[in-house]
């Protein structure tokens, strides 16, 4: 039966974005539309004037995106029409759950709450106007609500999950090839296509046929270019923990965290929540601080490359942070408030749900000329990768323009204490 179109949208990305009535039901409801006021990139627009983009863009081209690996003949066979329509609906709303600021928020739900953007993205499908027009479109809210975060879990319909989360999801497949376009820091072309035309089934799960090598490697690449030039530029995570830091500050007089129903958090974005920060007496110094671009300053930076979590490990301890911090305070003789460590651990390679093998690999499989499917370990056909599958584990000090010169010395002198256990050869 043809889909009911609405029309469509013009994105600067992936071009034309046709929205089906349904679509744009939800498209037109508050939490999508509050997406609009949430920065994809909080922070790097200090670095890069144009990253001004929204999760609302965001979220259509993943959308869109979803929708094209699903037209893929190979997938398309093993889904009904509306399971289709399901996960372009999924997809749509897979970052309603966003706070003020995107990931900058994150560290508040997860401190105060427990709580990842994800839990609420679920909750807020569930307990918002959205779940009642998904009803009555007949769907049933909450698979839509874990399907958003790829937690589906039907039996026998794991690439449904995987399209929107995994090792070469649709997430990442947008938002890497975005935030390259509107940063213009574009250190890796991304053949999206490919990779997507290259997805096919072994049993219920997702896995990359060996012939996209290449484009799998330059997907590799271009994230972790990204993650060095764009997400952890040490100017851009200087304006990030300035609004973390604003927001823990504020956090007892504002209530951020003490929201109760969705529409209390809804109400959160990143116009509201600035407007907040810069009248409370706890953080305006912050925010004035950053609207007139007077940064912190990284006085020491270190990048670490281990095949292991050690060193992840050892560093996102809280309580070794603080003493480290301590020390470095003393040493440079100033108040430790003005010593601030950042940790900004990721894995290198977006490993997160390749069902089919440790969960340091990607699947990947061979097609004989029989059309036979074999599963193969990709870090065996790729130097690339094995080389790059690690840890990137970035140590950055940061500190006032004012004492920069003294913790710049001080952290080269604590750290050099470091146990040799954890230093790692270059």
């Amino acid at each position: 039966m043809p889909k009911a179109y609405w029309g469509e949208i013009k994105d600067p990305v992936h071009g034309y974005v046709y929205i089906t009535d349904a679509e744009k039901k939800i498209i037109d409801t508050y939490p999508m539309q509050r997406l609009r006021r949430l920065r994809q990139l909080a922070g790097s627009e200090y670095v890069y004037p144009g990253a001004n983009h929204t999760r609302f863009e965001h979220s259509l081209g993943v959308m869109f995106l979803a929708g094209q690996v699903l037209v893929n003949p190979r997938i398309s066979q093993a889904a009904t029409e509306d399971e289709v329509d399901m996960c372009r609906l999924s997809a749509l709303l897979h970052d309603c759950g966003h706070g003020p600021f995107s990931h900058v928020f994150e560290h508040l739900l997860s401190k105060n709450l427990n709580k990842t953007h994800e839990d609420l993205t679920s909750w807020i499908i569930e307990n918002s106007e959205v779940a009642d027009i998904l009803n009555k479109m007949g769907y049933n809210h909450k698979e839509v609500a874990g399907l958003a975060v790829g937690k589906l879990h039907k039996k026998d319909r794991a690439f449904l999950d995987q399209i929107i989360s995994s090792a070469v999801d649709v997430d990442k497949q947008d938002f890497i090839v975005r935030d390259t376009y509107h940063t213009g820091a574009e250190y890796g072309f991304i053949d999206v296509y490919r990779l997507i035309h290259a997805l096919d089934l072994l049993g219920e799960n997702l896995a990359v046929e060996l012939g996209a090598l290449s484009a799998l490697e330059a997907f590799v690449i271009a994230r972790i270019e990204s993650f060095k030039s764009i997400y952890f530029h040490r100017v851009g995570r200087a304006a990030q923990i300035m609004l973390a830091s604003a927001m823990d500050k504020a956090n007892s007089e504002l209530g951020l965290t003490a929201f109760e129903t969705p529409e209390e958090y809804l109400a959160l974005d990143d116009y509201t929540v600035w407007t907040a920060l810069k009248k409370c007496r706890a953080s305006n110094e912050i925010i004035s601080n950053l609207e007139n671009r007077r940064m912190l300053k990284c006085a020491y930076e270190r990048t670490f490359y281990e095949k292991d979590a050690l060193i992840s490990n050892l560093f996102g301890q809280e309580s070794y942070r603080l003493q480290i911090r301590g020390e470095i305070a003393k040493e440079a003789g100033v108040e430790i408030d003005t010593v601030i460590i950042d940790v900004p651990t990721v894995p290198s390679v977006p490993y997160h749900h390749a069902v089919l093998m440790e969960s340091t690999e990607i699947p990947v499989f061979t097609r004989s000329t029989a059309g036979e499917k074999k599963l193969q370990r990709l870090s065996e056909s790729s130097k690339i990768f094995e080389t790059l599958k690690g840890f990137m584990n970035i140590l950055r000090v940061y500190t006032d323009q004012t004492n920069r010169a003294n913790v710049e010395k001080a952290t080269a002198k604590v750290l050099g204490q470091i146990p040799s256990a954890t230093k790692i050869s270059f």
